[in-house]
């Protein structure tokens, strides 16, 4: 933009006409321009950008539809085109848009060293949670599950069940965790993968804000999330593919059902000594407390 050059150069005596006349510049624009350098339009469109940039680092899977849904939900308004336009300034690009070849970018590094070190045991509740995100389709589209497990009892503790794939999923998960163990929770290690959800600033300062401690394994290895697979592993078989899902809703209730109902209530585990999740908390904090 060259009306801070014609600004300058009046500052050190060259007049604007001249300026103006070298610079093929019209002198009523920048007379409007040195009357307000930042437009109203301007400035909706920094902090429309700055909501986008704000979404792009939580979820960096979305593409610009996406990355516009979240500016909106924000209060931002704004047509797809601008979006597109913001976006492709700022290389604000999905992670699945761009193919990347050998030089392409490794995956980010950890947000937390891994503490767990596939050592699946913990000798009290709330001492180690381990938590994932599952997807599954229906007729509507794809249904996706963020689950929290206690090793101590392997309880589901807290989950989050969304239409969309996003780091809140993982704090809604986090905060229904929190809630239904109350305060007790403090220095609690939460292990996950590498997922963006995980490594999202809303997701860090959610640990940091109940005093909980990150967790993380090493990229493309199922083996540091083991036994949270096994429960997914459960769930895929006596749920996800028992049957084709045609709404959203249909599998949402599903899940919980057998979540509430089968999985915590109903199906004995032979690690427990044949005690479901719910029994074996109930009997061991007795135990404790009459102890005590």
């Amino acid at each position: 933009m060259s009306y801070p050059l014609v600004r300058d150069l009046a500052a050190d005596g060259i007049p604007v006409a001249v300026t103006c006349r070298v610079l093929k510049l019209a002198r009523a624009p920048y007379y409007r321009w040195l009357a307000a350098p930042v437009t109203a339009l301007e400035l909706r469109q920094a902090y429309l950008a700055n909501a986008l940039f704000d979404a792009h680092v939580d979820d960096p899977e979305f593409g610009y539809r996406l990355l516009g849904d979240e500016a909106r939900d924000a209060g931002h308004v704004a047509a797809d085109r601008t979006i597109w336009r913001i976006c492709r300034d700022g290389r604000w690009w999905s992670v699945f848009g761009k193919k990347r070849g050998k030089n392409g970018k490794k995956p980010g590094p950890p947000a937390h060293d891994d503490l767990v070190e596939r050592d699946f045991t913990a000798s009290a509740p709330n001492e180690l949670w381990l938590t994932d995100i599952t997807e599954h389709p229906t007729a509507e589209g794809k249904v996706y599950l963020c689950a929290i497990k206690d090793v101590y009892s392997n309880r589901i503790v807290g989950y989050s069940i969304s239409d969309r794939m996003q780091a809140r999923l993982a704090v809604d998960a986090l905060r229904s965790a929190v809630q239904r163990r109350g305060a007790v929770v403090a220095g609690c290690v939460v292990h996950s993968d590498r997922g963006s959800q995980f490594r999202s600033r809303k997701f860090l300062r959610e640990l940091t804000h109940h005093g909980l401690i990150g967790s993380m394994g090493q990229v493309a290895s199922a083996g540091d999330n083991a036994a949270m697979e096994s429960f997914f592993s459960l769930l895929q078989k006596n749920v996800l593919d028992r049957r084709r899902w045609t709404t959203r809703t249909e599998l949402r209730l599903a899940i919980i059902t057998w979540i509430e109902r089968t999985y915590h209530r109903r199906r004995r585990q032979t690690r427990l000594g044949r005690l479901t999740p719910i029994e074996y908390e109930t009997i061991m904090t007795t135990q404790v407390a009459l102890a005590a």
